[in-house]
């Protein structure tokens, strides 16, 4: 979330908080305290909670756990634009807070104890608890967070950059008390960004190391990980520190099991699911409805070795497209980009290759209230009627649908309809190609992917273009060079997705923001530069509460929708997980995702798994 309209509104926190005018702060501004904070209404756990619902806290430490990833790494530093950084690295580094995943828009106090937040959000002062450790055994102080936020900031990737551009400093109150001091507009959101995404850096472990630069040493964290081993390219290996400072804390009780979590890395997605097939790895979280629905028949399935489950979830749904590259000037053309919405056949792919597993978004915050529906109400209309001449009338009609078709891939009626647009817009067809009537030039397209799998998802999407006369490509590049295009957006149209939280705010700039567009690396990858959304971000970062931020997140998506800067392709409100039978857990799952650090090794089951596996074995 962001900035307040008015200066006296505050965060949204427990009742149990309390204010503290102690002389002592030299602003002399109320503050309120608490153990967490809250973007979306009261906070889930009180200040005196246990442990998380969905954590055991009588679970058992032990066992050793692998995991997969796509790709590799040559890089321990996740904080740097340079090189590719490993999977996991997160286990070793924490935050001031940290949010649980059954309570989106909060936060709750990790190194910090606790938050006081200025009434008028000119400041936050983050209480640190004393016996927080660095792997090391040194204490983590207020210079060290001092020295964190400084580093990122000039060195870390644009990111921090942008996200902190109005924290203005930070200031040592004592050893372990820091004051972030805010600049700009109220923003209620800048107390949460300081508390959740700035790691703790160890100001002396830097004294004789570069943090700009890639590393295969690992650097000092403090969380309930470190790095064991490696292989750059092939595996990492974290090992629990068995002092592990904040193993108590109520926000980590039952978490944290494993004694070693081991990430194997792989090229190729196949590979990939028979390696988990294979007993190679022990987790997998599926995205590929082909796979789930055919891919793991095996004597260890029909066993009951390996369990499948499909979870629901709450989360807001992530927008997932083909992104235009609009820094192009073939893609400028809004009736272009409607046009080739309705060459995307989602109903025939949904029933032949998804096997009706997916639904697909209308909105860019799909499975929430936020998400724009029927007419915009009076709160939204005021929010857009000083663009009107700006935007597309249809934004103050109808929220934005899809295009449907009847699912048998004969249906001829999308495919009129998108020649009927580009006709009406001044597209011609000459020698069977489409004419861009700017240029007089074919229109091409290539699509830019690294998963050889999304061949068959893009491949119907590419007849279609080229029924249309557009010629159409796709290139599959290995995933170093994927991400080193899109970093310097050197594409056409590609596929990317946008996971938004039950609060947005600030991380819209980073998404649709034209100054983020302009920066290499950016999540802004479609290269967006409109001034009018970039004041409906604005607008929204500045609603003073819960109820003046739905309309306002509406209002941008009802623009967002009806300019058609993406192909939308599909979502699904659940998780699909499949995992060796190895493992215990809580009969709650957390409402937003599967959380595997609650999970624990079960030594009964372990040891029946290995003994069933023999058999198997045995059997061919």
């Amino acid at each position: 979330m962001g900035y307040l309209k008015f200066a006296a509104a505050a965060l949204v926190m427990m009742a149990a908080q309390i204010a503290d005018t102690s002389p002592a702060l030299a602003d002399a501004v109320k503050t309120t305290k608490s153990h967490g904070l809250s973007l979306a209404g009261p906070l889930k756990y009180g200040p005196d909670f246990t442990h998380l619902n969905y954590a055991n806290p009588d679970a058992p430490k032990g066992g050793d756990v692998k995991l997969s990833a796509m790709g590799g790494f040559d890089n321990l530093n996740p904080y740097i634009s340079r090189g590719q950084s490993a999977n996991g690295l997160g286990l070793t580094f924490e935050t001031l807070m940290t949010q649980p995943s059954d309570d989106p828009s909060s936060e709750y106090g990790l190194v910090a104890e606790t938050v006081e937040v200025a009434d008028d959000l000119s400041f936050a002062i983050f209480n640190m608890r004393p016996e927080a450790r660095f792997h090391d055994g040194t204490p983590i102080t207020a210079d060290d967070v001092i020295f964190s936020l400084t580093t990122v900031k000039e060195e870390g990737t644009p990111l921090f950059r942008y996200y902190y551009a109005d924290v203005e400093r930070a200031e040592k109150l004592d050893d372990h008390r820091v004051k972030f001091h805010f600049s700009g507009p109220p923003n209620r959101e800048l107390p949460q960004i300081v508390g959740q995404l700035l790691p703790m850096l160890s100001k002396k472990h830097f004294e004789t190391r570069k943090f700009g630069e890639t590393t295969l040493t690992p650097i000092l964290g403090s969380g309930p990980y470190r790095v064991k081993e490696l292989e750059p390219n092939r595996y990492i290996t974290y090992e629990r520190v068995p002092d592990y400072w904040g193993a108590e804390l109520p926000i980590n009780v039952g978490r944290n099991n494993f004694d070693t979590i081991r990430y194997d890395f792989y090229r190729d997605s196949a590979v990939l699911l028979e390696a988990f097939k294979a007993g190679e790895y022990d987790y997998r979280a599926e995205n590929s409805a082909k796979s789930w629905a055919t891919g793991y028949d095996s004597p260890a399935l029909k066993a009951g070795l390996i369990i499948k489950e499909a979870i629901p979830n709450d989360r807001v749904a992530v927008m997932q497209g083909y992104v235009y590259n609009l820094r192009r000037g073939k893609f400028q053309d809004p009736a272009l980009r409607e046009a080739l919405t309705y060459a995307f056949d989602f109903e025939w792919l949904n029933k032949n290759i998804f096997y009706d597993l997916y639904e697909r978004p209308d909105s860019f915050f799909e499975n929430s209230v936020m998400a724009a529906t029927g007419k915009p109400t009076e709160a939204e209309l005021a929010i857009l009627e000083p663009y009107r001449d700006q935007l597309p009338p249809r934004v103050f009609g109808e929220a934005y649908k899809a295009p449907v078709s009847d699912g048998t891939g004969r249906d001829r009626a999308p495919l009129q309809t998108a020649k009927k647009i580009l006709a009406d817009a001044g597209w011609k067809i000459k020698g069977g190609k489409l004419i861009d009537p700017k240029t007089g030039e074919p229109l091409t397209i290539e699509f830019l992917m690294y998963d050889p799998n999304s061949l068959r998802i893009t491949g119907p999407l590419i007849k279609n273009l080229k029924r249309l006369g557009i010629d159409a490509t796709s290139r599959v590049v290995d995933t170093a060079q994927y991400t080193e295009r899109l970093r310097n957006y050197d594409f056409d149209v590609t596929t990317a997705g946008f996971a938004q939280s039950l609060s947005p705010g600030n991380e819209q700039r980073e998404f649709w923001g034209s100054a983020a567009g302009k920066r290499p690396g950016s999540r802004n990858v479609m290269g967006l530069d409109d001034p009018v959304i970039d004041a409906l971000i604005e607008n929204l970062i500045a609603a003073p509460d819960y109820e003046s931020l739905i309309p306002a997140v509406k209002a941008l998506d009802r623009v967002l929708s009806w300019n058609f800067f993406l192909i939308p392709q599909f979502y699904s409100a659940t998780d699909r997980i499949a995992y060796w039978d190895k493992f215990g857990r809580s009969d709650i799952n957390p409402s937003q995702a599967p959380d595997i650090t609650s999970w624990w090794i079960d030594p009964e089951k372990e040891k029946q798994l290995q003994e069933a596996r023999k058999n198997l074995r045995q059997q061919k």
